[in-house]
């Protein structure tokens, strides 16, 4: 068997491309090197989640290992939970993806995510397979449960407001029918909340479906229509990843996320060396305005364990992505929603302004434009000089005002192409010509696909 890791685990249609026994083996190989645990383990709210939990636990416990049951919880829950008891753990969950198909996240031993080089000794350890003698008798791992780990979890996301509260602040929260569903309601009314809830009746096949942060329509509309809402909060399958509506109705991103949180962090003396970390994606008005504000931007490749990996190197305190993952280190070792959807609505209670008026001054987005080039062979574009000669005289007309992103795609056979221009016709303009020349060098006579969006839902690696 064998497989590879993306920017965040595995992932594949359940029961076809993630089988039980692809899991399990998965499970064994985990054991052998992030080590018995005991393991903890936490799902979202797929059908196929039990399925994929019994194959995971299965493996570690033919490995020796005891495995512990969270059931479900955020992937932010698991993670503390990883880090408050010194233990791997993992998720069953596909994020933001559809239903019918999940995923796995492993964590190694004080919550947080696998460096590269863990990820490649697993990929071998599931090639090579069982190793010596496996456990027998009273050795063969055990299968537990403990519920206890979510209360646990509230109890710190409350905390992480310092005994400050939201008392009288209206707000519409949008579970996704996903992870954040048995929790996210119990938190903010314990703070003080007026909250109204949306998609929190997961059944097993709607998590995503038509809601949560990828599809944000039916909350900017629920805050639309109800006058005093301050802001909604949108998270995914997960709950780790969150995007904010403000009382306009219109989306507020990781990237808005991230530079309020930075000025205010800044404004409060809490942000380390004066620096926030983000990936290529975030927008460059992101980077403009952070630079008027004299704070300094650290970049990462695609990925929130990439943004996770510098902010440990550096001892930054802030980090994020423009999907919505947004990493305050000192609060929790991973992206985390709900989290994120207290600490902003405590930021707008505090500054006592709109979300939207603040949103403006911190940063003013710059028109994004994203393509899809299906190509022959990905690989080949550092080695095609007539695509790059494209990319400069590109950049060269944009100067200062715009930025081009030009990568391949880590698992399709695809070239992604990124313009940000001063409008959004430059920036159309600018993504034609250097996807032409992608496609005249290393193009098949499918072109690929069309243009991503620009706006809400946003861009997932």
């Amino acid at each position: 068997m064998s497989l590879k890791f993306g920017t965040d685990g595995v992932r594949g249609v359940a029961n076809a491309e993630l089988t039980p026994e692809l899991t399990m083996a998965l499970g064994r190989a985990a054991c052998r090197v992030l080590g018995p645990g005991p393991w903890l383990v936490g799902r979202d709210t797929r059908v196929s989640g039990p399925l994929l939990h019994a194959a995971l636990a299965a493996g570690l416990a033919a490995e020796g290992a005891t495995v512990i049951d969270l059931g479900v919880a955020p992937t932010p829950a698991v993670a503390a939970t990883c880090a408050e008891r010194g233990l791997p753990g993992a998720v069953i969950s596909a994020s933001h993806n559809p239903f019918s198909d999940n995923g796995i996240k492993l964590f190694a031993p004080g919550g947080r995510k696998l460096p590269d080089d863990v990820e490649e000794r697993l990929e071998s350890a599931l090639v090579a397979g069982p190793v010596g003698e496996v456990p027998v008798g009273a050795e063969v791992g055990t299968l537990d449960a403990d519920h206890s780990a979510l209360g646990a979890y509230a109890d710190r996301l409350v905390a992480a407001l310092e005994g400050r509260r939201l008392d009288g602040m209206a707000l519409v929260i949008d579970c996704a029918n996903g992870a954040a569903s048995p929790v996210a309601e119990q938190v903010f009314r314990r703070v003080g909340a007026e909250v109204s809830v949306l998609h929190a009746a997961p059944d097993g096949t709607n998590i995503n479906a038509g809601c949560g942060s990828t599809y944000p329509q039916r909350l900017q509309q629920t805050v639309r229509e109800r006058p005093g809402t301050a802001l909604g909060l949108a998270f995914d399958g997960d709950a780790d990843r969150l995007l904010a509506v403000d009382a306009n109705g219109d989306i507020v991103d990781g990237d808005q996320i991230l530079a309020l949180a930075a000025l205010d962090l800044r404004r409060r003396g809490r942000l380390a060396a004066d620096t926030v970390v983000v990936t290529v994606m975030s927008n460059l008005g992101f980077r403009l305005g952070m630079e008027a504000a004299g704070i300094r931007v650290v970049e990462t490749q695609v990925g929130d364990r990439y943004v996770l990996e510098a902010l440990a190197a550096g001892g930054y305190s802030l980090g994020g992505e423009q999907s919505g993952h947004v990493i305050f280190p000192e609060l929790a070792t991973t992206g985390d929603g709900l989290l994120t959807g207290l600490l902003l609505s405590d930021l707008v209670r505090r500054q006592g302004r709109p979300l939207a008026e603040l949103t403006s001054e911190a940063m003013t987005k710059l028109p994004q434009v994203l393509r899809n080039v299906r190509v022959a062979k990905r690989d080949a574009l550092a080695a095609a000089p007539e695509i790059w000669a494209e990319v400069r005289a590109v950049e060269e007309e944009l100067g200062h005002h715009g930025r081009v992103l030009l990568r391949p795609s880590g698992t399709e056979p695809l070239v992604r192409v990124m313009v940000e221009a001063p409008t959004h016709a430059d920036a159309e303009a600018a993504v034609d010509r250097i996807a032409a020349a992608v496609n005249d060098e290393l193009g098949t006579p499918d072109v690929g696909a069309p243009p991503a969006p620009t706006a809400a839902p946003p861009v997932h690696p």
